[in-house]
């Protein structure tokens, strides 16, 4: 075994290496860029290097500085993680030419199944059957439109050289394969510095069904069952499990088996993943898709069903160690199930987002694991994958695993930072998902009722509480000790009723909303109301609390029963309501359930002045923060509806602007690398006459 090993990876990733490290007894150095110096995995590593600044180029993908950092810290191998250059033949080779021990499979093991097309017809030749698609690589944008209309519409686009779903482009219309080939092209080379396509058949209502096998230096192959991966967005992973209900024991083992010949196809050494996918009408028939040459996220579901640490016989079969098992000897026990925590806004079309993480309680108890790279005070920015931390559940079976796991969801707290917590614990409720009736189409058929429309009327109501002194003129935040009840702006007054305070509030893609609230003996009274509808009424100028002329949402009283510097629960109109809480320098961060809304202070004459200024429905905003990487126009540009401007890509997605309406680009204020806050001002289109 290894004395000290550095990880060639951040977040949790190299959070989740670090731990088996520690475990065995290994010293592990941890690498950063400038965007990472405070990081988790900085911290809980043994020691840590600075390889460069924070983009991922100049940095995680800096073949001489990982090798330098090795040899400052005296490593004696690398470990990849399960992303940047787990897949990367190059830095194979660069390893071995320092005399590390690369923790992972041979160079030519990568670079074969790496390149889809030979990766297929390698497999094929070894009996394993693959799906129908374009053959030979270098094709051109001709040649794969051809083979796409040969093959039948629809077609999936495919970079040769990723995985992870980037690049992907499902084509169902003829007329768009050229636009498609070339957005696939652009996102393949941001991504894998490699534009080479293939093309597939697209089999409708799939199941992806993934095999983990695992090979040593000494020709021993087995596998370790399977893992259900067709809860997906975007060609995403988002949920997966292990075992699979789709398949019964036969289907496993002849599955297993084509996975390990797969393996052995290519002198495969290590933990590695062969992917297939399966008509979901015809569970033994199965084709192979890719093997990924690399530790998988969702690893972890087949380490709670066997009971193996991956990464340690990574670490072992690097070093020279025999698989002590034989395929009799792997068993499957229970259930297990994981969901990705990302940086993304389900309610704003699920666009990456980011932040500082104010406050973070990551649910724990039986059964339940999480990894994470997150701290409080962390920054998540757009540089790097929008992943953040996994939720894994273990379960005698699969009813107790949901259960499981969608308790533990609602504990996650990360406020600061939009996620996809409580999208995914809806989604773990949907009647399709407990029944097992599973497809890689059915997150997109049922996304719409996973998304809230509105935002609940009792998270204005926290909002609005949490701005109210307490009794005794104590803060809600928890704060003690004498306060003057002169100095206490609580609207009382002497001989008369209390006066109203009046808030105003907005959420991002939402009206603003005003509240106003009059403490009471008997609670909070609260009125709801959009900006601009209805008028306030005036306060009585004698007299006790009483009924106040509504707004259209209606009054209400709300009772505070336990406030602490991060949670406040209240009584509202006879229903008890808990939410965690972070102030931030807009307003206030609220959470339940895995939800969380960013409740913002609004001023109405600030934001009509200003959207005076910026043209209102004529301005272009940045609705992720990211980088600008295409600008197509230019000032004084005549522009019609729906035409692209600009892409905007964050977190290795692309998102393109476009024209509102038809007009004149009268303002541009980015240009191509311009790096832009979510709702900066990008360009500024004025209607035509016509459009006016």
């Amino acid at each position: 075994m290894f004395d000290t090993v550095l990880v060639a990876n951040r977040g949790e990733i190299a959070v989740r290496v670090i731990r088996t490290l520690r475990e065995l007894g290994v010293r592990s150095v941890a690498v950063f860029s400038d965007a990472d110096a405070d990081a988790r995995h900085v911290r809980e590593a043994d020691t840590a290097v600075r390889i460069g600044p924070a983009p991922a180029a100049e940095s995680y993908l800096s073949v001489p500085a990982l090798m330098e950092a090795a040899r400052r810290t005296g490593a004696q191998a690398v470990h990849p993680g399960y992303g940047f250059l787990a897949e990367n033949a190059g830095f194979a080779h660069a390893c071995a030419d320092a005399g590390l021990v690369f923790i992972g499979p041979p160079a030519s093991a990568i670079s074969l199944m790496g390149d889809k097309i030979r990766a297929k017809e390698t497999v094929a030749a070894a009996g394993v059957p693959v799906v129908p698609g374009s053959s030979g690589s270098g094709l051109s944008d001709t040649q794969l439109a051809e083979a796409a209309r040969t093959i039948g519409m629809p077609v999936l686009l495919k970079p040769s050289a990723g995985g992870g779903g980037k690049g992907m482009r499902l084509v169902r219309d003829e007329a768009l394969l050229a636009d498609e080939i070339a957005a696939a092209r652009r996102e393949a080379r941001g991504s894998f510095g490699d534009d080479t396509l293939l093309v597939e058949r697209w089999i409708d209502r799939p199941r992806h069904i993934e095999i983990q096998v695992l090979a040593d230096g000494h020709g021993n192959v087995v596998h370790l069952g399977e893992r259900e991966c067709s809860l997906q967005r975007r060609h995403q992973k988002i949920i997966e499990e292990a075992p699979s209900v789709l398949l019964d024991e036969k289907t496993r083992a002849a599955m297993g088996e084509a996975a390990v010949q797969a393996a052995r196809s290519c002198g495969y050494v290590g933990a590695g993943t062969v992917e297939f996918i399966v008509p979901g009408n015809d569970p033994a028939s199965y084709y192979f898709m890719e093997m990924n040459t690399r530790l998988q996220v969702e690893h972890p579901v087949t380490e709670l069903i066997t009971g193996l640490d991956l990464v340690e016989w990574q670490l072992r079969v690097a070093s020279g160690e025999q698989l002590p098992y034989k395929q009799a000897d792997i068993t499957l026990t229970g259930h297990a199930i994981e969901a990705r925590i990302c940086a993304e806004d389900p309610a704003r079309g699920f666009l990456p987002s980011g932040g500082t993480v104010l406050s973070l309680g990551e649910p724990n108890g039986q059964g339940v694991r999480t990894d994470s790279g997150l701290s409080e005070g962390v920054e998540v920015g757009s540089l790097y994958d929008p992943m953040l931390s996994k939720v894994i559940v273990h379960g005698p079976d699969r009813a107790t695993a949901l259960r499981r796991l969608r308790t533990a969801l609602s504990e996650l707290v990360i406020l600061g930072v939009p996620t996809n917590a409580g999208f995914l614990r809806r989604l773990l409720a949907h009647p399709a998902v407990v029944a097992g009736d599973l497809d890689t189409g059915l997150v997109e058929r049922a996304v719409d009722g996973l998304v809230p429309d509105g935002v609940p009327e009792e998270v204005y109501a926290a909002a609005a509480l949490l701005r109210q002194p307490a009794a005794g003129g104590a803060s809600p935040g928890g704060s003690s000790g004498w306060v003057d009840p002169f100095s206490v702006a609580d609207g009382w007054r002497l001989g008369g009723a209390p006066a109203r305070t009046v808030r105003h509030f907005r959420l991002p893609g939402h009206d603003p909303v005003q509240v106003a609230v009059r403490s009471c003996p008997t609670g909070t009274e609260l009125t709801f109301g959009h900006v601009g509808e209805g008028t306030l009424p005036p306060a009585p100028a004698t007299g006790t609390c009483g009924p106040l002329a509504p707004l259209p949402g209606g009054m209400e009283t709300a009772r505070v029963i336990d406030v602490s510097a991060r949670r406040l629960t209240f009584e509202l109109a006879g229903v008890t309501h808990t939410f965690t809480h972070a102030t931030s320098p807009e307003g206030t961060w609220l959470g339940r359930d895995g939800d969380t809304w960013h409740v913002q202070n609004h001023d109405p004459v600030e934001a009509s002045l200003s959207g005076a200024a910026h043209g209102g429905a004529d301005t272009l905003a940045a609705p992720m923060p990211g980088t600008v990487t295409v600008v197509k126009v230019a000032v004084g540009d005549e522009v019609v509806a729906g035409q692209s401007l600009l892409v905007v890509e964050a977190m290795k997605m692309e998102h393109v602007i476009s024209a509102p309406h038809a007009g004149t680009v009268t303002e541009l204020d980015v240009t191509a690398g311009t790096t832009v806050a979510m709702d900066q001002v990008l360009a500024v289109v004025v209607p035509s006459e016509e459009e006016a």
